[in-house]
């Protein structure tokens, strides 16, 4: 299947979602050189894949959301450069969200940009990360405070990569899933995705990951096509993500993953917004239980609530020091807020 991005100021993305594609990733290849980065464990569990690069323009950094930060970028633009990557060249990305988005943040900044190419390994990445142009990295501030919108030339999805996930790892990649379906009618005026994973085992879903994949690619391109830069509607794609960065932040990326710390947000989210009355008791149990099937909620970390308060004012999204927050306000539709009072924030927190 291919999904096209070409948004309204013409930048545009293609997206193919066939297995085998990382088989043939030469075929995409033209006369120029290739760069390839990805880290050190798929560096072993792709051989094949990695033979297919010039061995000196492989650039393997550290597994982990924690080495995601200026180090590491830092690591990469010096091994680039002393390869001599040209404008004309290519970054090609292989891994999940931290290999993608430092990636893709390091191909939009040396020489002022070079095309990229994303090959997502994570469930999580095929749905969301690789798609849409967002990258960069983390601070001690706060979470992807460092970046910029580029996107890629090709992303090439292919789901024979999810072999070796662990079941962790995909049980994670379906927290963006579910933002998917809880926002679903707000970007698509549809609710394929919600009925699909409300009505199916988890075992049937798992069967049809590559309709899943195609669903939220889908649903993520129409809505970077009307706004790239997050100017308005993409900012739907943030649902639990406010909450969800500061919990990352306040673990250090050490005690709990991407998924669950935005599922965790979903669930704030979606308490919040039924304490304020703007959903009711049904869609409120709906949303937790959904949740709760894929075993998104496993993992709730106790924080300090002032502490969680100060890092969601540090986010990227904050206009005049007000914290803007994504809430359900119907099945799959959310819209955003800004004048939350602080006593229903603080009854949302776990």
């Amino acid at each position: 299947m291919q999904i096209e991005i070409n948004t309204i100021d013409n930048v545009r993305s293609e997206i193919i979602v066939e297995k085998g594609l990382g088989e043939k990733i030469e075929t995409f290849f033209d006369n120029r050189k290739y760069f390839l980065i990805t880290n050190t464990t798929l560096q072993k569990l792709y051989p094949n894949f990695i033979k297919k690069f010039d061995k000196n323009r492989v650039i393997a950094i550290e597994d982990g959301e924690e080495y995601k930060n200026f180090t590491t970028f830092e690591f990469i633009i010096k091994k680039l450069l002393e390869q001599k990557i040209e404008r004309k060249d290519c970054i090609v990305a292989l891994g999940g969200g931290v290999v993608g988005d430092l990636a893709g943040f390091c191909a939009s900044s040396i020489l002022r940009g070079v095309d990229l190419i994303q090959v997502p390994t994570t469930l999580l990445a095929m749905c969301d990360s690789s798609i849409g142009g967002k990258t960069g990295f983390n601070t001690e501030f706060g979470k992807n405070l460092v970046g910029s919108f580029y996107l890629a030339k090709k992303v090439l999805i292919d789901s024979t990569f999810l072999d070796t996930l662990s079941d962790y790892q995909y049980k994670c990649g379906l927290g963006e899933v579910l933002k998917y379906a809880f926002i679903e009618k707000t970007a698509s005026n549809k609710t394929d995705l919600f009925n699909f994973l409300l009505d199916n085992t988890k075992e049937k879903i798992r069967d049809n990951i590559d309709k899943i994949i195609e669903i939220s690619a889908s649903i993520k391109a129409q809505v970077v096509n009307k706004d790239r830069l997050e100017g308005g509607l993409r900012k739907i794609l943030n649902l639990g993500h406010t909450y969800g960065h500061a919990f990352e932040t306040l673990s250090n990326y050490k005690n709990i993953s991407h998924g669950e710390a935005v599922s965790l947000g979903i669930k704030c989210a979606s308490k919040l917004s039924y304490n304020l009355n703007l959903i009711d008791n049904n869609y409120y149990q709906q949303i937790i239980f959904m949740l709760n099937k894929f075993e998104l909620l496993n993992n709730e970390p106790k924080f300090d609530k002032i502490a969680i308060i100060e890092l969601m004012k540090q986010d990227k999204k904050v206009v005049n020091n007000k914290i803007n927050l994504l809430v359900p306000t119907a099945p799959c539709q959310v819209e955003l807020f800004d004048n939350i009072d602080l006593p229903f924030l603080e009854a949302s927190l776990p």
